[in-house]
């Protein structure tokens, strides 16, 4: 009998020089697809950022490739078995930045960074009344789960973050600030860029929220919802205690932990949607959307005009007036 879950996922980052971004992302795909490997790798003269997918005997020999080279001697991998591959294609690809900020001055970790906070610390800190507890990460994810209290940047992307802060200042001076990301390397920079800004007591969670779920003592507790992932199983578990759904429908206002994109290629936002009402609402977010003339959904279920108008009817929307 074939073994379920006989592939893994890797996670993993680690800020060292690399000398030619460049040629190192060419070199590194030929070696990523010699091994059948499937992924998204950035790699920049600051670093390299990954998440990979394949069968566990080809991760294990990357893994065991990537720390026999120096640069990435001592390099982490967070793991996680799948049934199978969690990525289409595989890509390496040169980049300005590993993370998006696009500071004016541009942060270095190995220089400055917050205190690292390994997962019963930053278990332990969540309880203090002095601290405030920052999600790194962009609105959709905080949406599906976060920390119990956590603060929700009302932001789409990294790069909005230090704007935020500095637009809310007001509430996190003073205070314990506690921040983390899905794998830690947003904070590593995040954390930076805070104290440069004059927070000082600044901690970030080592390892991120991938470590944080695995960690036999925590077991996750006090993370409500799942954890957003950027490849196509979306969602990971992380609290092994109790599972609290923090995600709402985006038509309905009920539970739900079901992500998918707008029907409208032009819009394409990610809502949480139930079956239900992806059928109902033809996965158009907006009555606008539902009607574009290029809806996915339309498109992938062959509906004729008929039945467009029969679901338009069905909400009180008027008819679409696509041919």
């Amino acid at each position: 009998m074939e073994e379920k879950n006989n592939y893994q996922v890797l996670l993993y980052y680690k800020y060292v020089t690399i000398e030619d971004p460049e040629q190192f992302a060419q070199n590194h795909l030929e070696f990523c697809n010699s091994l059948g490997l499937k992924g998204r790798i950035l790699v920049a003269s600051e670093g390299i950022n990954g998440t990979v997918s394949g069968p566990k005997e080809q991760t294990e020999k990357y893994m065991e490739a990537m720390n026999n080279d120096s640069l990435f001697a001592d390099m982490p991998f967070k793991i996680d078995e799948a049934s199978g591959h969690a990525f289409k294609k595989m890509h390496v690809r040169p980049r300005p930045e590993l993370v998006t900020l696009r500071l004016e001055d541009d942060i270095n970790p190995h220089d400055l960074t917050g205190e690292y906070l390994e997962p019963k610390e930053f278990y332990q800190k969540m309880h203090d009344e002095n601290t405030i507890i920052l999600d790194a990460r962009n609105d959709y994810e905080y949406d599906l789960g976060h920390f119990r209290g956590a603060i929700r940047p009302d932001i789409n992307s990294f790069r909005e973050l230090p704007d935020w802060v500095r637009e809310n200042k007001e509430m996190l001076e003073g205070k314990q600030i506690l921040t983390y990301c899905t794998g830690g390397i947003r904070c590593e920079k995040f954390s930076g860029w805070l104290k440069k800004e004059g927070f000082e007591n600044v901690g970030q969670l080592h390892g991120g929220i991938a470590t944080y779920g695995k960690d036999p003592e925590v077991q996750g507790q006090l993370w409500d919802g799942q954890m957003y992932v950027f490849d196509e199983r979306i969602s990971v578990p992380v609290n092994q205690t109790e599972h609290v759904v923090v995600g709402v429908d985006h038509f309905d206002g009920k539970p739900c932990e079901r992500y998918v994109n707008c029907s409208n290629p032009d819009c394409n936002k990610q809502i949480l949607c139930s079956e239900e009402n992806e059928y109902k609402y033809m996965r158009g977010c907006t009555p606008e959307c539902r009607v574009h003339e290029r809806n996915r959904y339309v498109e992938e279920h062959n509906m004729s005009q008929d039945e467009i108008n029969e679901r338009l009817h069905a909400l009180g929307e008027g008819e679409s007036q696509a041919s």
